[in-house]
């Protein structure tokens, strides 16, 4: 099997983890703090790969996310389309980063989708009165180097298996 093909492989694994994270049923009080799972796993491969993973990447991974969470359809498509394009954009300095930084970006990016989805929960009516909804992004952002080290690892595992 080509490398390539190993890493697309590699690269749908990392979002199915990433969705069934997502998709764990948790109690009402935690589900504030829930990480940003399918954001993560798209920023990191955005990060690795830009040339393979990208917008449209992120377009399907938030309509099936929309799908998981029964939020209005393009909600999630939108925020992670848009989280995608930055990350593309900086995807070579966040790579030289070092983690502390890097997880400091990632509190921004996943801050930039949670303030997209607030603002879409606003213009439908039902959206958080306080600033508890960015609580993702920073508990996304403490998890991130854990994240990071593990997707790294398993990259240079099956992308050296010949």
């Amino acid at each position: 099997m080509e490398s390539s093909q190993r890493g697309y492989w590699l690269v749908l694994l990392s979002l199915l983890l990433a969705f069934m994270l997502s998709a764990i049923p948790l109690p009402e009080i935690l589900q504030w703090g829930r990480p940003e799972w399918v954001a993560m796993a798209l920023i990191y491969w955005v990060m690795a790969w830009p040339e393979r993973v990208g917008v449209k990447t992120a377009w399907v991974c938030g309509l099936l996310l929309d799908l998981l969470q029964s939020s209005p359809l393009g909600a999630n498509a939108l925020a992670l389309t848009l989280v995608s394009y930055l990350s593309t954009l900086l995807h070579q300095r966040i790579r030289n980063f070092p983690l502390i930084q890097q997880a400091f970006v990632v509190l921004m990016l996943i801050g930039v989708l949670q303030m997209v989805r607030h603002w879409l929960q606003q213009w439908q009516g039902g959206a958080a009165e306080s600033f508890i909804f960015l609580l993702p992004s920073l508990i996304s952002a403490l998890i991130w180097p854990w994240w990071f080290v593990l997707h790294r690892d398993m990259q240079r595992i099956f992308t050296s298996i010949e």
